[in-house]
């Protein structure tokens, strides 16, 4: 088995081994993940903090050992907090990372890092704050910063940025928390999942106050709330079905 680690500011993760094959995810600064398969220019990875599973390209990332990869996953998970920041590498040059780059492991890299950053559990009323970091951010199938993320990689790093962990996908999260039976048990923080015409669940957003949800449709934005889904207030009808609510935390 080979392990990795994400050198970069982003990686793109497609679901074939090729570059013009589809964007599903994206390997942020300092992620770390096992090599399940290895082709000339392509390895198949697992990543080790949602167990996703992708082709990235094989030049952008440095392989660790096995000893470093236990390392990694001991030690407790410390995100970047702000939209941009920089990394220092060792050889003295500055590298862009973005909201929610992993630095707990910057040791493995050589690279130093000084700006904010947080470890541990926040409360779940802080959900919502950090939601609020997105707003605007472009839509983009398989993205997980502010300059590009699809639906389920903003409420994934909006709860990773808190310290809870949730799935990749949409239909995956879903699996996961408590259902509630009426939107007026939720709180701000729980999640809301909305399914298609054939029923399966492929949309999810974050739960405000007084009948609000934040979620990624064409942009990270606020929209009304209601037992049928989600209330466009400009184009005067509901964009997304609701299928559930779940308490996560």
């Amino acid at each position: 088995m080979r392990y990795g680690i994400c050198q970069l500011s982003i990686i793109p993760m497609r679901a074939e081994p090729s570059d013009p094959s589809e964007l599903v995810n994206q390997v942020l600064y300092g992620e770390h993940f096992k090599v399940v398969e290895q082709r000339k220019k392509w390895s198949r990875i697992k990543l080790s903090h949602d167990k996703y599973e992708g082709w990235i390209d094989n030049k952008q990332y440095i392989e660790i050992s096995e000893d470093e990869y236990a390392f990694a996953k001991a030690q407790p998970i410390t995100l970047t907090t702000d939209p941009v920041q920089f990394i220092t590498t060792e050889h003295k040059q500055l590298l862009t990372v973005v909201l929610g780059a992993a630095v707990e492991n910057i040791s493995l890299l050589k690279d130093t890092y000084e700006g904010n950053s947080f470890t541990g559990k926040t409360s779940k009323e802080q959900l919502i704050e950090t939601a609020m970091l997105y707003l605007k951010s472009p839509y983009l199938w398989g993205g997980r910063t502010p300059f590009g993320i699809d639906c389920s990689g903003f409420t994934q790093m909006v709860y990773r940025l808190n310290g809870y962990t949730l799935k990749r996908d949409a239909s995956q999260q879903a699996t996961q928390g408590e259902a509630l039976s009426f939107i007026e048990e939720s709180e701000p923080g729980d999640l809301a999942f909305f399914d298609n015409a054939e029923g399966s669940i492929t949309h999810v957003g974050i739960i405000m106050e007084d009948n609000y949800i934040i979620h990624a449709h064409g942009e990270v934005r606020i929209d009304r709330l209601d037992h049928s889904g989600i209330y466009n207030v400009h184009k005067r009808t509901h964009t997304h079905k609701l299928r559930v609510i779940k308490k996560i935390i």
